[in-house]
């Protein structure tokens, strides 16, 4: 697959005509979406791209949301006390060797030019790993938490590699509205995974079989889906023609060295990450356990679960598309600072609410603000990181999610047991890591991260020229 070049290349697709006879709405559109992308990049690439968010989605919302956790506890741990620990140490775990591991392979990636190497041994590795869980049963622990454990090492490496894409995509007034195609994009993904395992469990139980019988197939349609809607990307999406003249070191020297020079040279970067870790850990206790709350505190059978999952799903996916638009036309940091004030006000609504109707409209809230912050932090990041260097930004705000998923849920299961299974409390406290984010982001100055980025692009491009001759 070749590289993409920077600059003087058409934007048409195969094709494409550009002829002026063909002006209208649909030529219109076609010249809105190319004024959103970089030169030489066409519209096949960036929905390459963001089919890759469609193919993911489907992974975390029916292994990690929905349907393995479930099975996990209920049935392969056969509802052992201790089986909830375990899966969530399991998911630590992986979260944590994320972390470790992330900065140096973006490093490297970076380096030589293997943003696409990244990205399709982490899909391999995500899709093998969850054909393996098809072949967990009762009492197969210590192989279902191997299999996650390694599932969601690979899925989490290939977020952030795709990631690392999207500077070389879109152009810098344009990062939201892209990013949050994807991001919208991936939702869908995420609602036709879930509506397939659904439609198997369905067929299955009504024929009399159990858990056991069908949830292997679950996982094998699952891989399936995400290896089938993975492909365009590996296609079509071409390799950042950028290359970072900065030279890999050892791993943990690696994040060491990352953290020193954001401190040095990047202030509002790590700002940003900060904040991100904050209010990410908010939105993986919403992720992590929005059925758990919905079951104990409103009562919610299996089937207002289902509806519970598609409702946050369709919310997120379409906030995360209008949202982007809204983020390029009044600025990345107010636009994300009100979707914080939006979490802010769903805690309350959730915590508070007495009635279905209350809680549903929490739900919506709640959907409507994950896509549009999730989306938002992506593309700040994709503003902010040097041309050079994406994969390792892109590692590093990889990391500050991860923290948050280990941090968010914990927080919340030890103020449940510290309350004595007082949900609506924990869920209030959960407000806090919003809060925290709404006052990092005050303290970000986007201007001066932007001049930070500039200064480190022309030092790389000095060194690429230097070595050069």
């Amino acid at each position: 697959m070749s590289r993409r070049q920077g600059t003087g290349a058409s934007t048409s697709g195969p094709g494409e005509s550009a002829d002026s006879g063909n002006a209208g709405p649909r030529m219109q559109e076609a010249a809105c979406a190319a004024s959103s992308l970089q030169p030489g990049v066409g519209r096949r690439e960036v929905w390459s791209w963001a089919m890759y968010d469609f193919a993911n989605s489907g992974y975390t919302t029916v292994v990690l949301t929905t349907v393995f956790n479930a099975y996990f506890v209920g049935v392969v741990a056969a509802g052992r006390g201790w089986g909830t620990l375990a899966l969530t140490a399991a998911l630590s775990l992986s979260y944590l060797a994320v972390m470790l591991t992330m900065p140096w392979l973006g490093a490297r990636a970076d380096a030589r030019a293997g943003h696409r190497r990244l990205l399709f041994g982490s899909t391999l590795g995500c899709v093998v790993a969850t054909v393996a869980l098809a072949g967990i049963g009762p009492g197969d622990i210590l192989a279902g938490l191997l299999f996650l454990a390694l599932s969601n090492l690979c899925y989490c490496i290939g977020e952030s590699a795709v990631a690392s894409f999207l500077p070389s995509l879109a152009r810098p007034e344009a990062m939201g509205r892209v990013s949050g195609w994807g991001w919208s994009f991936g939702y869908f993904g995420g609602m036709l995974a879930l509506g397939l395992s659904l439609w198997v469990a369905s067929a299955a139980e009504a024929r009399g079989l159990t858990a056991p019988d069908y949830v292997p197939w679950i996982m094998g349609l699952t891989a399936a889906l995400f290896a089938v809607a993975a492909l365009p990307a590996f296609l079509w999406l071409r390799e950042p023609a950028v290359r970072s003249a900065q030279a890999p070191v050892a791993m943990l020297t690696q994040l060491r060295q990352a953290w020193h020079e954001t401190r040095r040279d990047f202030p509002d970067f790590r700002r940003l990450l900060m904040c991100i870790a904050c209010y990410q850990a908010g939105i993986a206790v919403v992720i992590t356990l929005s059925a758990v709350y919905a079951t104990e505190v409103m009562h919610f059978d299996m089937r207002q679960t289902m509806l519970l999952v598609f409702l946050v799903n369709i919310g997120a996916a379409l906030g995360a598309f209008g949202f982007g638009y809204l983020q390029d036309r009044i600025g990345h940091k107010p636009a994300l600072a009100l979707t914080l004030a939006g979490w802010l006000l769903m805690v309350l609504l959730a915590a508070s609410a007495r009635t279905l109707l209350v809680f549903w409209a929490a739900a919506a809230l709640a959907g409507l603000c994950m896509g549009t912050s999730q989306s938002a932090g992506r593309a700040m990041v994709g503003v902010l990181a040097p041309a050079r260097r994406p994969a390792e930004f892109f590692a590093l705000w990889t990391f500050a999610v991860q923290l948050a998923a280990v941090v968010g849920p914990l927080s919340y299961g030890l103020l449940v047991w510290a309350t004595h299974g007082n949900h609506r409390v924990a869920l209030l406290a959960t407000g806090l890591f919003f809060l925290a984010g709404l006052w990092l982001l005050g303290r970000l100055d986007f201007r001066r991260g932007m001049r930070a980025r500039d200064a480190a692009g022309a030092v790389d491009s000095q060194t690429v020229v230097v070595s050069i001759e």
